[in-house]
């Protein structure tokens, strides 16, 4: 039990918490006055600005050095991947039930809408063999060649809507990606394999599934707006002996100065994918 000498000690350890808050008899607020936190709040305001002027300052002079056609650094991909489409590297099918097929067969119609003769006709007619270069050129904005949907024939989706999957003989279309100021030696073409003791025969169109030198060189999206990657179709002439087995393809650039067998990146190049028939 509390004596009546411990309550003014409680009362005044209780006052002073109080006042270390807020003291009424000389205005303070947690230990600093109005006019204190006023020069302290002016200075990190002051601060503050300071730091974020000097940030856009920085931004400002590094946005000058930047081009906005051709990025400031490009050398850490100076060789082109390759892609397939329809856009799965595990291709399973029954060619005998049209639901089994059809994602692939609407994911390369779809691809292929931008390969329309209504979207290519502002394209230009290039001549064949020869880079087309715009370097000299004062336009920012470049001309891009024309790739004709129909050179990909039976595997253009125009004559055959199902691209050969319902008669178990289907197509993929293989692009490389763009690298901008990209102009192979050579004569690059796509070479694709199947790993198996008889070998398949496959159709590539355009002819021997050359890639033509007049798409070369890319000048990057915003110059090159209505560019599209030329395409190589391959057709796979299966046969019976080959349904219900996965087959391991493989597909690679050759004829040019473009690497295709480096060991740490297995899509420099080259592409593998699988793919199953079922009857």
């Amino acid at each position: 039990m509390a004596t009546t000498e411990d309550k003014p000690t409680n009362k005044e350890n209780t006052s002073s918490w109080k006042d270390s808050i807020y003291n009424p008899r000389t205005g303070e607020l947690l230990g600093r006055t109005a006019s204190s936190w006023g020069l302290i709040l002016l200075f990190y305001l002051v601060f503050y600005c300071f730091l974020a002027g000097m940030f856009a300052l920085t931004m400002w002079v590094m946005l000058l050095t930047l081009d906005d056609y051709v990025p400031k650094y490009r050398d850490r991909v100076p060789n082109p991947g390759l892609v397939i489409r329809p856009n799965s590297l595990d291709i399973s099918f029954n060619k005998s039930d049209p639901l089994k097929y059809s994602q692939y067969v609407k994911h390369l119609e779809s691809f292929l809408q931008s390969y329309n003769e209504t979207e290519q006709e502002k394209n230009e007619d290039c001549t064949q063999g020869e880079y087309f270069l715009q370097d000299d050129t004062e336009e920012m904005t470049k001309k891009a060649c024309r790739f004709k949907r129909a050179s990909l024939s039976l595997c253009s989706g125009l004559s055959d809507t199902n691209f050969g999957y319902s008669e178990g003989k289907p197509c993929v279309l293989l692009k490389m990606n763009r690298i901008i100021g990209l102009m192979p030696r050579g004569n690059p073409y796509i070479s694709c394999t199947i790993k198996k003791d008889n070998p398949v025969q496959m159709h590539y169109f355009p002819r021997e599934g050359g890639i033509d030198k007049m798409y070369f060189p890319y000048y990057g999206k915003k110059a090159h707006g209505s560019y599209v990657q030329p395409l190589v179709a391959v057709k796979l002439l299966l046969n019976k002996e080959d349904y219900n087995k996965e087959l391991t393809v493989e597909c690679k650039v050759e004829g040019s100065d473009l690497s295709n067998n480096d060991e740490r990146d297995k899509f420099l190049g080259r592409v593998t994918f699988r793919i199953k028939v079922v009857e």
